[in-house]
């Protein structure tokens, strides 16, 4: 197969395959994004040559982790059209013993931003980002947090062929339904826009990031997908249960729930200290 054989319509039905395959849509938005840099890469080479696409992304200044990211988008699109002797080796990276402070969150600062969320009147938010936090929840899955959901206690998440059910702690059970009927939303979904659609990942980002100043916390720390990291290490404080965390969090590999529970360097300094192994 040639670069001329990879035309728009294969790339339309990878598109439908994904959507079959109920995947989020963000997930299908970026492999599409992946699949189209690939094959304006290739445009003029063999498909044979695949595998020089990884040299071309580092050579761009690609961080490894990205590249990989990139490489299972066009590598799933290779299994699709049958040429899965095309696919391209993923970059061999050491896993992180620690994660960078400059993007961990703490309890302390994710109090911050519900406090300045609060004096600044947006309730909303200050709500959403409760939910996220409680409930440990994707982005993605905001919208199964329905006025029916909080009166039965939790809701059935169906997201990428996968079924799991979530919780909802009765405090938050209360403030969602207390929210809802304020805003006269008697059915469906919580979390609107003032013309009552539902509210896009950018949006929930845009508002996250728009209050980091005020309430002091780094910028590189406040975004969705963190809130659902301190759940994961909260949870796993109290329980220590890991098998458990992941049927919470959706994961299909406990290798998926290890990345989540990576501590800071600092913490793993203080846990040393404490091993009293230096006389």
């Amino acid at each position: 197969m040639t670069d001329r054989m990879l035309t728009q319509s294969h790339i339309t039905i990878f598109a439908n395959m994904l959507h079959a395959e109920e995947r989020a849509s963000a997930t299908i938005e970026k492999y599409l994004r992946d699949v189209r840099a690939f094959t304006a890469w290739l445009e003029g080479r063999e498909l044979e040559t695949a595998s020089g696409w990884r040299e071309h992304l580092l050579e761009q200044g690609y961080a490894p982790v990205t590249v990989n990211s990139m490489l299972s988008a066009v590598n799933r699109f290779l299994k699709f059209l049958g040429r899965e002797d095309c696919k391209i080796k993923f970059l061999r990276i050491q896993r992180k013993a620690f994660r960078e402070e400059s993007r961990e969150l703490t309890k302390a600062e994710y109090q911050r931003l519900l406090d300045t969320a609060r004096e600044t009147g947006q309730e909303r938010l200050e709500l959403l980002m409760e939910t996220i936090c409680a409930t440990g929840i994707r982005v993605s899955e905001v919208r199964y947090i329905t006025v029916e959901a909080a009166n039965r206690t939790g809701t059935d998440i169906h997201l990428k062929g996968k079924i799991r059910t979530i919780l909802i702690p009765n405090k938050l059970r209360r403030k969602l339904l207390k929210y809802a009927k304020k805003n006269k939303i008697a059915s469906g979904e919580i979390f609107l826009t003032g013309s009552g659609k539902r509210m896009s990942r950018g949006q929930i980002w845009r508002e996250m990031k728009a209050i980091c100043k005020k309430a002091g916390v780094e910028e590189s720390k406040v975004f969705p997908h963190n809130l659902r990291h301190l759940f994961a290490t909260t949870f796993y404080k109290a329980c220590k249960d890991i098998v458990k965390l992941a049927d919470v969090l959706g994961h299909s590999s406990i290798n998926t729930t290890r990345i989540y529970l990576v501590t800071t360097g600092a913490e793993h300094a203080r846990q040393l200290e404490k091993l009293g192994l230096v006389t």
